[in-house]
This record gives C-alpha cells, structure tokens and sequence, in this order.
C-alpha cells in the first residue's frame, strides 16, 4: 500500500545546491539513437499511457530515502557528518541504486522504504567518478520488495517528458516533472578515456534528489538524478541507465569500477596555439601535469614548469608533447578518442615524445587506476552542511584541459 509523504521542516535550507559531479565513462555509452522507435509490449504501451497520478503511485514505492553518516575519530567537535538522499530498488533481492557521493566513505548507512520502513544498508560497490553505487538491503520477511524497471537510456529523444523522484530536503516521495533538454552531454574538462554523455532536464533538482531515479512517460528508469549547474537555472543532469548497466557488473563483482591509469594532464596542441606562443612546438598531446605515483611518471614523462594564462585559463608550458601513441598520431581529439577507448590495464604502450626539439620513444605499460584525492567528495571541496557542493561547473565549462 502507498504510504502518503511525511511532509517535514525543511532543515535551514544550509545545503543550497546539490553537488555538482563529474561521472565519466568510457566514451561511447549511452549513445542516444534519434529516429529509432523502440519496439514496446502491449503491456508497455498501457502503462506508457496512464495518467502521471496512476505512474507515481506504481513507480513511487520502489524510491527510497537514504541517510548516511561518517565519523571522524580525531575530532573533538562535530565528528559526525551527515548525508540525505534519495535511491531506486532496481532488484528484489534488495539492491539498492544511488549516487556515490551519497554514500561513499560512510560509516552508517540506513534505507527508509515508501511505507515508512527503515533498514540497515550496506555497499556493494561505488565509483566516485561515475557517482553510482550500488547497496544492499535485507529482504522482508513476509511479501517482496518494489522494484523499479530499467529502461533504454539509448532511444531516450530531446523534448520527451520526464520526471524525478526522491526527497529534496526531506520532503519524502516529491514528483517533479520536466523535458530531455538534451542527450550526449559531455561536459568539457572530462577526461577523454573517461568522457560520458550525460541527460541534461529541466525537471526539479535539489540537494536530496540525488540519486533518485529520472523515468519517462513509461515509468522506466533512464537515468539517475546527479547533479545541477549552480549559476543557471532547471539545467540538471543524470547518469543515463545503461552506463549503469554497463559497469553494474562489475560494481557488484569488484566493488568498484576497473579502468587503466596513464597518469597525465594536458591538451593538444594545434595550429592556432603553436602560432599565439612562436616557440618551438608540434602537434600532439602537451603534458601538463604528470600525476605522482602513475606509469608515465615511472617512465620519465616530464610535465610543464612554465605557468602562462592565455585568454583567462592557465597553461603550463614545458612539458613533453606526445605525438604518438602505438603509432599513432594523437593530432586531434577523434583519433585520440579512438586510441584511449582501447586502453586496457596491463596492456604496454610504445610513446612517441617530442622534447627540447628531440624525438624520444618510451614504453609504458598501462595499471589499475587508484582512487585518487580529486575523486573523493570531500578532498574536493564541501558545503558547510547537507550535501556536498563540487566546485563550480562553470569553471569546468571554461576548462580545455584533459587528463588520461
């Protein structure tokens, strides 16, 4: 039985936005098919038809509330900190969908059902940089858990009706409704071996949906609530479902997403800078940074030293530019695209580097990427309460940088 809202005090309103997250996937996931029309059961096509009253009450009791807590022993003062969300039962043997930063790194997690149950959780698997986890929770003694349906985040079509549902500032079981503004949306400053198309709504986001499931006009889960962009307005994005399933096995397998770290920062270089800078310079990928610990660091690979800010964004000049990588030119970001998407860990790379007017040759060989600092919510940056705040997208937005 549906269990109406418990309508609470909105908590002083301290946590303004929700985070604002960066979840990257190998390119390619999620590609949305325009003018395809997916071919929908009967039994599909009726529920696509209900009313929206009908589809929450049939979609509604499968979201669920989630609240977090972490405890910092070395504190005197303020040594729990505490996180409320939203997520989606996606199977009823009790796995639980939600956000990473919701959950990741807590020491306490409790899932409270749409009938008012509260349960204990625990992590299957999470990947900060997707913002996906997954949780477990027991299963009833008597009767099943609602599950939600995943649908096909492929064939989801720019200006098809959508809505969100979860509980912004504890207002529990909240339906906001919206459009698709627009699919693919790759937000620059991804890394390219990690770039994710993302769905981009006008529907209601707010610190508390996060995590909760985005549906369509069918009730079916095509993405999950993720992330807002501060400066504007009803632009916020979700996770779109079959990235989900593609690393879904994984997460619950592993516990974690398993990718091949290179361990540089930069960008290409083109025409257009070589002419602004006159110096001694050529196509390829410029290394910026060199991230301690990874394999190009072990190689030799040099990063730049030289600080420069051109048209407002910093570069740093110096470094190595990589003209190659197994042969082939990395001269435009196609072809570097084509070549990271084949990346795997273990694998042995042949590098061509162009430094101080020479050309050198290293090999690398390819290893698991870490959890790094920039991945963990907190080490990037928080609000003072509630949820946490990522630093500004628009920043983001400026950003040609590209790391791999």
């Amino acid at each position: 039985m549906h269990r109406s809202p418990r309508y609470t005090a909105i908590p002083g309103f301290a946590a303004r936005l929700v985070p604002v997250v960066f979840l990257f996937s190998l390119a390619g996931f999620g590609q949305a098919q325009a003018g395809q029309e997916a071919q929908t059961p009967p039994a599909r096509q009726a529920a696509c038809q209900e009313s929206i009253p009908d589809l929450f009450t049939r979609v509604s009791p499968a979201v669920v509330s989630i609240s977090a807590m972490s405890i910092n022993p070395w504190a005197m003062d303020d040594r729990t900190d505490r996180v409320e969300g939203s997520g989606v039962i996606i199977g009823a043997s009790g796995l639980v969908l939600t956000n990473s930063h919701v959950v990741f790194g807590r020491h306490v997690i409790t899932v409270t059902l749409d009938d008012g149950t509260t349960l204990p959780a625990r992590m299957v698997g999470a990947d900060p940089l997707f913002d996906i986890a997954l949780l477990r929770i027991p299963k009833p003694g008597r009767g099943t858990l609602p599950v939600a349906q995943l649908g096909d985040s492929d064939r989801v079509l720019v200006g098809e009706e959508v809505y969100t549902i979860g509980n912004p500032f504890g207002l529990e079981q909240t339906l906001t409704r919206g459009i698709v503004s627009a699919v693919n949306r790759v937000l620059p400053g991804a890394a390219w071996s990690l770039t994710e198309p993302l769905i981009q709504t006008d529907a209601a986001i707010n610190p508390g949906n996060s995590g909760g499931p985005l549906v369509n006009r069918c009730g079916d889960v095509i993405g999950i609530t993720t992330a807002l962009l501060p400066q504007a307005q009803s632009i916020g994005f979700a996770v779109p479902v079959n990235l989900i399933k593609q690393v879904m096995s994984s997460l619950i397998e592993k516990g974690k997403v398993v990718r091949p770290w290179f361990g540089v920062q930069g960008q290409l270089v083109g025409k257009d800078l070589r002419q602004l800078l006159r110096i001694p310079m050529i196509d390829g990928f410029l290394v910026e940074i060199v991230e301690p610990g990874s394999p190009a660091e072990q190689a030799g690979v040099q990063g730049g030293s030289l600080d420069l800010v051109i048209s407002g964004e910093p570069v740093l000049l110096g470094g190595d530019i990589i003209t190659a990588i197994d042969g082939t030119a990395v001269t435009d970001p196609e072809k570097m695209s084509q070549v990271l998407r084949s990346l795997k860990v273990g694998q042995k790379l042949h590098l061509a580097l162009f430094r101080e007017n020479k050309t050198l040759e290293v090999d690398i060989v390819l290893v698991e990427r870490p959890l790094l600092p920039g991945d963990i919510p907190a080490q990037r940056g928080s609000a003072p309460t509630g949820e946490r705040v990522r630093p500004g997208l628009a920043h983001r937005f400026r950003s040609v940088r590209q790391a791999f």
